[in-house]
């Protein structure tokens, strides 16, 4: 039975599933496998602090998020299907894993940051 996001667990487990799939995916996984260049074990605890800041508003994460899709889109062009592509992958995890009122925040808050991204990104 599914439940709603409640802690870090819950977003490890979150974060965890999303880039399993990312990884694999046809369509941008090659952004995180191949032009990144992920070391995955750097970058998961990472966006375990970012949602869970997002989220839960801990003040635990520091970084630059615009600078790293600025630096990536100049390696390999970004295109607005792109984000697209990411935010259904992410809402259709969330749906998946959870579901109640911070599920539902962290679905909006995800395509809010993506929208910001996109727009300072490729414009």
């Amino acid at each position: 039975m599914k439940t709603d996001i409640k802690n870090r667990n819950d977003i490890e487990k979150l974060v965890n599933a999303f880039y399993d799939k990312i990884k694999t995916d046809g369509t941008i996984g090659y952004f995180f496998t191949d032009v990144a260049k992920v070391n995955w074990e750097l970058h998961l605890p990472i966006m375990y602090d970012f949602w869970e800041n997002i989220l839960f508003f801990n003040g635990n994460y520091t970084g630059n998020p615009m600078v790293k899709h600025k630096e990536l889109h100049q390696k390999s062009e970004m295109k607005e299907a792109h984000f697209q592509h990411w935010n259904a992958l992410f809402n259709e995890t969330v749906d998946q894993l959870f579901i109640g009122e911070k599920a539902t925040e962290i679905k909006q808050r995800a395509m809010n940051i993506s929208s910001l991204l996109m727009n300072k990104t490729i414009g």
